[in-house]
């Protein structure tokens, strides 16, 4: 009972840390798109990600991947490589990273479907109620702030979530069997043939009006929501389960609210507070009826 219950304290770190390196992937995805291609990004961040995972494989002389493990590292790459960081590169195109936000509300709700689908798991029904009241905590907020709607935004944010819920549950159960850095690096790997050419073929006539700004995200992009980020989460996703540490998910976009208000001195109101506390409650209610 102490080692399940000191694996699972260990879960919710590497969960943790995971959504703090990730709660910068929209405003920087956002600030990459204004002035590069969106498909060019998402080709560069995975092939950048890609060239890195592939020198550490080798370094750590990791062994490849059986036959019966591609399926799984083919469908984390459709999900957490290709779909979400295209489809939500896309989407800020038609609206705000603000706006994104309300999606990531549901993002907990697509990995615990995904983990019960494909990982096995079966919460409690309680886990289900604190998990509903979380995320329109949190969706609620965001629509309250007058966000804009755009339609074609939208549907393409809601599609990137659902896929990107795919990717994390089909990763966090194959971690059980490769390990959390192995599992996004052969993704990584398997992906390579595919998006170093495209990146030759949508590479950009000119830099020159290219800003810091826009190169610094493309770089956090990269290294750290395409690969650092996931390492923690996978391994944490693992460790404490899919349903449970994917509410952490929750907290993902005050992070990001934070984030923006400590670079952009953007105003952080009393009432982000309270749904910050009532968010916090859930995912505690979450961690104790997961199992």
């Amino acid at each position: 009972m102490n080692k399940l219950a000191d694996n699972s304290t260990k879960g919710w770190l590497n969960g943790f840390i995971g959504v703090i390196l990730f709660s910068g992937s929209l405003p920087a995805t956002r600030l990459a798109v204004l002035e590069f291609d969106p498909v060019f990004v998402t080709i560069t961040r995975a092939s950048f990600a890609g060239i890195l995972a592939l020198i550490v494989l080798l370094v750590f002389r990791q062994k490849i991947p059986k036959k019966e493990q591609l399926i799984s590292l083919l469908l984390v790459a459709l999900g957490v490589i290709v779909g979400f960081p295209l489809l939500s590169a896309l989407s800020l195109q038609y609206i705000t990273s603000a706006h994104s936000i309300v999606f990531l509300g549901i993002l907990p709700v697509s990995t615990a479907v995904f983990g019960i689908v494909r990982g096995g798991e079966r919460p409690k029904r309680a886990f289900w109620v604190f998990s509903l009241i979380g995320n329109f905590l949190v969706m609620g907020y965001a629509v309250a702030q007058g966000v804009s709607v755009s339609p074609v935004g939208d549907l393409l944010m809601f599609g990137a979530v659902v896929i990107c819920g795919l990717g994390y549950a089909e990763g966090a159960k194959l971690t059980r069997l490769l390990g959390g850095w192995q599992v996004i690096s052969w993704a990584l790997v398997i992906s390579l043939p595919v998006m170093l050419p495209l990146v030759i073929v949508y590479w950009p006539d000119s830099f020159v009006d290219i800003s810091g700004k826009a190169w610094g995200s493309l770089v956090y992009v990269s290294l750290f929501s395409m690969f650092i980020a996931f390492i923690f989460w996978y391994k944490g996703l693992a460790q404490g389960g899919i349903a449970t540490i994917g509410q952490l998910q929750l907290l993902q976009p005050f992070f990001g609210l934070g984030l923006a208000a400590w670079l952009l001195q953007e105003k952080v109101s009393a009432g982000m507070l309270v749904v910050i506390i009532g968010v916090i409650l859930c995912v505690a209610g979450t961690k104790r009826f997961a199992k």
